[in-house]
C-alpha cells in the first residue's frame, strides 16, 4: 500500500486518509475518491490531499477483516458485517467463552496492521454481547499477511459454552435468633442467581446449624447442591463441610483466592457438585460464587487447581458496609 500526499487532480481512485470538511459537508476518511469527490475537494479549495493506494496484491481492510473473522465463527458465535476494517464476533446466547490465548497472540504477532481483541478466557457473556473484534489498522494488507493470519486460526480460537443449568437444592441453616428476613433474602438472591444460569431451584430446606442436620438435608437426584450457612464456614471440619462428609460426600476445596468469596467450599455428593456459599452470596453483587456457578452451568468441572488459579483478577469491587473492611481506617 502506498500512502502519500498528492495533488487533488491526481487523487481519483485513492482512499482518503483523513476526513475533510467541504463547502457542501464532510468527506469521511476511508472514502474511495470518485470523480465527483475530487471536484468537490477542488471546489472547496484543496490543492493536495493525503491518500492511500492499494497494490494489486493487497486485500482491502473490510475483506481482510471478514476473512479473519470468518475463522472465529463457531456454534453460538456469529460474525457481524465488516465496516471501516472492523468485524465483530457476537454471542448468540448466554454462556462462558473460552479463548485460545496462544492462537490470539500468534495472530497479533503476524503484522502490526492485523489485530484481534477478545474478552478474557472463561468470561461470562450474555446474548448479543461482543466477544471479539478484528480490526485491520491500515486501509489494506498484503495478501501474504492475511494468509498468515488465517493460518493462526486453523483451530477454534473462540468457543462459547452455553449455560445448561439443571435442578438445584438449597440447604440453609439457622442458629437461635437468626432472623427470618435473612433466610428470605438468602433464598431470593440465590434463586435469582441460579435462574440467570439456567438452574431450577427445585428444593429449599432450612435446618438447624448442626452437622447432622445438614447431612440429613442432602438428597440425591439434583444436579447441584448449595449450602448457605447461618455462620461463616471457617474450617473443613466446620458444620457445613462436615455435614457433606457425614452424608457420604467429600470436600474437594475449602477457601478461594477471590474477595468477596474467600469462604466458599467445594465438594461432591451423589455424583453432583456441592457448593458451600460464603455470606456474600446473600448479595447479588459479583463475588467468587458467580465464577464457580457459571463454569458449572456451562458444563466445566471446577477443581481445586481451577479455584487456586482465580487469584489474579480475584480482587473484586469493594462492598460498602462490610463488617471487617479490607483496609484499615486512617
Amino acid at each position: 500500500m502506498n500512502f502519500d500526499r498528492v495533488p487533488v487532480a491526481n487523487a481519483e481512485g485513492g482512499i482518503l486518509a483523513h476526513s475533510l470538511r467541504l463547502t457542501t459537508g464532510v468527506l469521511k476518511k476511508g472514502t474511495v475518491l470518485a470523480e465527483g469527490d475530487v471536484a468537490a475537494l477542488a471546489d472547496s479549495g484543496y490543492d493536495t490531499v493525503v491518500i492511500a493506494r492499494l497494490e494489486a496484491s493487497d486485500v482491502t481492510e473490510d475483506e481482510a477483516a471478514l476473512r479473519i473473522g470468518r475463522l472465529l465463527e463457531a456454534d453460538g458465535l456469529r460474525l457481524g458485517p465488516a465496516f471501516t476494517g472492523r468485524a465483530n464476533v457476537i454471542a448468540e446466547r448466554a454462556g462462558v467463552v473460552r479463548v485460545d490465548a496462544a492462537a490470539v497472540d500468534a495472530l497479533n504477532r503476524v503484522d502490526e496492521g492485523l489485530s484481534l481483541a477478545t474478552l478474557p478466557d472463561l468470561m461470562r457473556v450474555e446474548a448479543d454481547q461482543l466477544v471479539g473484534t478484528v480490526k485491520i489498522i491500515p486501509y489494506g494488507l498484503p495478501e501474504t499477511v492475511v494468509a498468515a493470519g488465517e493460518v493462526c486460526l486453523q483451530s477454534a480460537a473462540l468457543t462459547l459454552l452455553p449455560f445448561r443449568g439443571g435442578s438445584a437444592r438449597l440447604v440453609m441453616t439457622r442458629t437461635p435468633g437468626f432472623k427470618d428476613s435473612l433466610l428470605v433474602k438468602g433464598e431470593e438472591v440465590v434463586r435469582a442467581r441460579l435462574a440467570a444460569l439456567g438452574y431450577d431451584l427445585a428444593f429449599v430446606n432450612t435446618v438447624p446449624h448442626e452437622t447432622m442436620a445438614v447431612a440429613g438435608a442432602l438428597k440425591p437426584g439434583v444436579d447441584l447442591t448449595l449450602i448457605l450457612g447461618a455462620s461463616a464456614t471457617s474450617d473443613r471440619g466446620d458444620v457445613a463441610p462436615a455435614g457433606v462428609v457425614e452424608a457420604g460426600g467429600q470436600i474437594t476445596r475449602f477457601g478461594m483466592p477471590v474477595d468477596p468469596g474467600n469462604l466458599l467450599f467445594l465438594g461432591e455428593y451423589a455424583d453432583a457438585p456441592v457448593v458451600g456459599l460464603p455470606g456474600c452470596a446473600r448479595s447479588p453483587a459479583l463475588n467468587g460464587v458467580d465464577w464457580v456457578l457459571e463454569r458449572l452451568s456451562a458444563g466445566l468441572p471446577v477443581t481445586s487447581d481451577d479455584v487456586a488459579a482465580m487469584g489474579v483478577g480475584g480482587l473484586l469491587k469493594e462492598m460498602p458496609g462490610r463488617p471487617q473492611p479490607r483496609r484499615p481506617k486512617a
